[in-house]
């Protein structure tokens, strides 16, 4: 782990590949440390914008940049940790209830994010001074 938190916290993934090319094989409850609920991507992001920005209540994630590179924060409402994902061997896992901001996209960027729910528009903070309100 790169954090001291276990509430969010960036790991490498075991690459099977061989001469041929790589090869990552993610396991509900192995290693994406959840039962898969959502799977979803993020690509072609213009440059300059920021995605994410905001808490999901009921929410955990791992994120997997498969192509390119991204910059994630993670934010508690009282301490921030930023993450480079720069390769398909990294995870980064993220509880529910953390703040998440992504941003520095690389043009050729792909983030791969899995989740232990279901969309619920209602679950989510978009607020970033309500989120601190109610960390507190």
């Amino acid at each position: 782990m790169d954090s001291n938190s276990k509430r969010h916290y960036q790991y490498e993934l075991t690459e099977l590949g061989d001469n041929r090319g790589g090869l990552i094989v993610l396991n509900s409850e192995g290693e994406i440390p959840f039962r898969i609920k959502r799977v979803f991507y993020i690509y072609k992001t213009q440059y300059g914008s920021i995605r994410g920005n905001h808490s999901n209540i009921d929410s955990s994630f791992v994120m997997i940049s498969v192509n390119g590179s991204c910059i994630v924060e993670v934010d508690d409402g009282f301490q921030r940790t930023t993450y480079k994902l720069d390769s398909p061997t990294k995870a980064l896992y993220i509880e529910k209830g953390l703040w998440k901001t992504m941003k520095d996209f690389s043009d050729d960027n792909v983030l791969l994010v899995f989740s232990d729910n279901e969309y619920n528009p209602n679950e989510y903070i978009n607020n970033y001074d309500d989120y601190v309100k109610l960390m507190k």
